[in-house]
């Protein structure tokens, strides 16, 4: 699998990926999120991220939706924490048809009053379905635990207050901070040959010099570990349990991937699964994640059980984590935890779409994209020692905060 690379005049990276489908995908990839957002900006990059379908210099909403949907294709965009993704899907023929509209979404948005009113709607609308979950609101609620107030905890939706200020200013001055050729990655997968894909991007893009843009972020704070509890009108108490690991920069983020798979992974056979659902019938759901930033990371293990067991099964999971940070994996544990990860990782790759976004955002933040092969031999070189060191580092009780809806 080789991909290819080019730089334009004006700071854009581009990679693209060749494929054999007649499905193409194209999108940017900007390198603004929620943790970039000033004081009284709270939700506005995920708003900016919906505005930019609601009006360009040239096109108005429905112009907008009906362009790709008109030719069978599709128009999504999302916003994190750190990155901003706008990108379509498409059949091969209609590619410059894509990549026009992506430029005129991304650089030409004029963010117009009447329509900001109604989203601000949409999005407050959103806010109130999420609050009906709260094994996802939990999420949300523990990363503020565990930063403390800073902007890497703040919900990305924002809130009421907030959204309620912004205006068509509010916009465009986050777009014309952030929204740069500079800061942004334009990421392809499908047939078009790039020499046809640097053509168009000189002709639809390479005219715009706009500053280049210097993300200033603070690194978050070290904190001693947090515990809350929260009251909430659930049948089932929903718990996480986690603390600071390692950024997307540290090489013991890869130890960590292995552990986190073999603890909490997607699998029915991860050591947490097999203890709490399959021996003792405590939880239906039980899985724990890694999530890296520039500057830091958080390792979390979250379940949702009867509230009546919920101290049992925290006890158990304290046990399970001592046992991982006390012994060694023997030869044959450390070469079946690693082939389970080859498998899930290979079979995940072949979900295009996945393939694609991961092209876009290993782009933007190492200018450089790990194939399979590349990415199994770094997991080949962790040894069990790596794992035990991560799990001490990152999942020792002493270290954990927990939050608790109960």
């Amino acid at each position: 699998m080789h991909y290819f690379t080019h730089m334009l005049s004006n700071g854009l990276r581009m990679i693209h990926l060749p494929s054999d489908s007649p499905v193409s995908y194209c999108g940017f990839a900007i390198n603004t999120g929620t943790r970039d957002e000033k004081q009284d900006e709270f939700g506005l990059a995920h708003f900016v991220e919906h505005m930019l379908f609601k009006g360009t210099k040239k096109r108005k909403a429905r112009h907008i939706l009906n362009r790709m949907e008109n030719v069978g294709g599709e128009l999504n965009a999302y916003t994190t924490k750190e990155d901003t993704f706008v990108y379509s899907i498409f059949m091969e023929e209609h590619y410059e048809r894509a990549f026009e509209l992506l430029a005129d979404l991304v650089f030409y948005s004029q963010f117009p009053q009447h329509e900001i009113e109604k989203e601000v709607d949409v999005i407050l609308d959103e806010i109130n379905s999420y609050k009906d979950s709260p094994s996802e609101l939990i999420f949300d609620e523990f990363e503020n635990l565990l930063f403390n107030g800073h902007a890497l905890g703040h919900n990305i939706l924002g809130d009421e207050e907030s959204l309620t200020r912004f205006t068509s200013e509010s916009g465009m001055s986050f777009i014309k901070r952030y929204y740069v050729p500079s800061n942004m990655v334009f990421f392809s997968m499908g047939r078009t040959n790039l020499s046809k894909i640097v053509r168009l991007a000189d002709k639809l893009i390479g005219d715009i010099n706009l500053p280049v843009s210097v993300n200033e972020r603070n690194v978050p704070p070290l904190m001693l570990p947090q515990h809350k509890r929260i009251k909430k009108d659930t049948h089932q108490a929903h718990v996480l349990m986690g603390g600071r690991s390692y950024s997307m920069y540290d090489g013991k983020r890869i130890p960590l991937f292995l552990l986190n798979n073999l603890l909490g992974g997607p699998g029915m056979n991860s050591r947490l699964n097999l203890v709490l659902r399959e021996k003792y019938g405590l939880v239906y759901n039980v899985e724990s994640n890694t999530t890296t930033y520039v500057d830091t990371g958080f390792a979390a293990i979250y379940f949702g059980t009867d509230p009546k067991n919920t101290e049992k099964v925290i006890r158990l999971i304290h046990k399970e984590l001592k046992k991982i940070g006390e012994e060694s994996l023997s030869f044959m544990q450390l070469a079946t935890a690693k082939k389970q990860l080859f498998g899930q990782l290979g079979v995940s790759s072949d979900n295009k779409e996945s393939l694609f976004l991961g092209l876009g955002k290993s782009f933007l933040h190492y200018n450089h994209y790990d194939t399979l092969p590349e990415i199994f031999e770094k997991i080949e070189k962790v040894s069990a020692m790596d794992i035990l060191e991560a799990a001490n580092e990152v999942f020792s009780s002493n270290k954990l905060s927990s939050l608790i809806y109960e």
